[in-house]
């Protein structure tokens, strides 16, 4: 698969330029740091080896990725996680003392944490919650189009006192909600799966969102984004909403929109949040300029297509931002294939296709792979983290997000670096002045290769399947 590399219109680049203007040459005196993840046998595990030194030799002869530090593509606002409900559960299970140290080394950017920038939430219930649940779920028959009765309800169980921990650790961490489904009682089936949004309740659901991105600031939670809806075209999930574009463009131009801007709202509205075999959806609501004014960008899964349709998007609408916000790793999990997938296509791929953030899903779950809903929920997803009482495992997406969220921190611009066949990397500038480049060696044998920056340059090795992250 050939990943885009698109060179960026010449109005954006100026912006990145004033946008981050410092120059990329703040060197660390001992040499180069790096962390390395052995992944066909698990024997290095995101650790910090012996600082490489810069060299004064060009090696003509080894593959080399050249850093171009001046030639800068998009911010980055963050990687990480879906924090489900489920997840959620299993963190207020552990003891306060377990779940504190654990919360610190996710989301705490200091030391041996590896600084969890960003997280998904959903919006109601997701499939990896016990049972399906709406913030305004009503006996049969009733109605609440005024939104009188909207509340919180199960996530001040779990979500909220979590995030509220998490938020005391790092204060800045941004946050997206992403709903699965409306109450069932707007839908034309009367069912959490399935069933589109009736249009008599398009401004029902508008006031839902707003209530919500309210209710969360009440509690001292800001959102950062929300997305319309989860896989709107995947109406088989429980809960979920098929969703049309048109029928996208509709809620959004003449509905959310509009709340949002009466309201005072400035949380991003981002369309689509599906799979990349259809760029074509959020290019047409995009197309519609009424509905454009009021749209930040579009967000991808990546279980169908091609991760270049994001630049597909970009190319088209290059003001508009991209978003990475989904994708599972099925249980049991293997090392060797899994993270160099995820590294390759995701961390990699997204982000050299214009994304801001890279998520996985899901941050947690238990040995049994619950809570999940019946009727479709994810009775195979793996977490990042596995946790049984207070015991946690680390599963191959907590290393997957860690060579990138320890590094990458929110503000830091993309930077350009050439692929030498079997060496996939992108490359970032920090908001510290720091270059951090991201290498997996897919070439099938251990590759000896020159990394390149203005007139300075460095050797490393990697062993086949290995994934380092170097800082200089």
């Amino acid at each position: 698969m050939m990943i885009k590399t698109v060179k960026p219109p010449l109005l954006l680049l100026c912006c990145l330029c004033l946008y981050g203007l410092m120059a990329c040459t703040r060197s660390n005196p001992s040499g180069i740091d790096w962390w390395l993840t052995q992944t066909k046998d698990g024997s290095v595990l995101f650790e910090k080896q012996a600082s490489l030194n810069w060299t004064t030799h060009v090696a003509t002869d080894l593959p080399t990725v050249g850093i171009r530090d001046t030639q800068r593509y998009q911010a980055i606002d963050g990687f990480g996680f879906t924090l489900t409900g489920g997840s959620a559960h299993h963190l207020m299970g552990m003891s306060a003392k377990a779940r504190t140290a654990l919360l610190r080394e996710l989301f705490a950017t200091d030391g041996s944490h590896i600084g969890i920038s960003y997280l998904r939430l959903s919006i109601g219930a997701s499939d990896l919650n016990a049972f399906p649940f709406s913030y305004d779920d009503l006996p049969e028959g009733e109605t609440d189009p005024e939104m009188e009765l909207f509340d919180l309800g199960p996530d001040r169980k779990d979500v909220i006192p979590v995030l509220k921990e998490i938020l005391a650790i790092n204060p800045a961490i941004r946050l997206m909600g992403s709903p699965w489904s409306p109450p069932k009682w707007m839908k034309t089936n009367n069912d959490t799966r399935g069933g589109s949004l009736k249009p008599e309740y398009y401004p029902a659901y508008a006031k839902y969102f707003v209530k919500y991105i309210l209710q969360m600031q009440a509690e001292g939670i800001p959102i950062d984004a929300v997305t319309v809806q989860n896989e709107p075209l995947h109406p088989g999930n429980n809960p979920s909403l098929l969703m049309l574009a048109e029928e996208m463009a509709t809620f959004v131009k003449l509905h959310l929109g509009p709340a949002f801007e009466q309201a005072g709202i400035t949380t991003k509205i981002i369309v689509y949040d599906h799979n990349c075999d259809r760029p074509d959806y959020p290019i047409s609501i995009l197309d519609d300029p009424e509905a454009k004014k009021y749209v930040n960008g579009s967000a991808f899964h990546l279980y169908a297509g091609t991760i270049d349709a994001l630049s597909t998007v970009h190319e088209r609408h290059p003001d508009k931002e991209l978003h990475f916000t989904e994708q599972w790793m099925g249980a049991p999990s293997d090392l060797s294939t899994d993270m160099p997938y995820h590294i390759k296509h995701l961390t990699i791929g997204a982000t050299r296709n214009w994304s801001r953030t890279v998520l996985e899903w899901n941050l947690a779950n238990g040995p049994d792979h619950k809570p999940h809903t019946d009727r479709g929920g994810c009775d195979r997803c793996l977490g990042g983290i596995t946790i049984s009482g207070d015991s946690v495992t680390r599963n191959p997406a907590y290393y997957v997000v860690a060579h990138s969220a320890k590094f990458v921190r929110p503000e830091s611009v993309r930077i350009a670096s050439n692929e030498p066949i079997g060496l996939s990397n992108v490359a970032f500038c920090t908001p510290n002045g720091h270059i951090v480049l991201i290498v997996l060696n897919e070439s099938g044998t251990s590759q000896t290769f020159q990394v390149k920056n203005n007139n300075r340059q460095f050797t490393a090795m990697l062993q086949n399947g290995a994934v380092a992250t170097y800082i200089f």
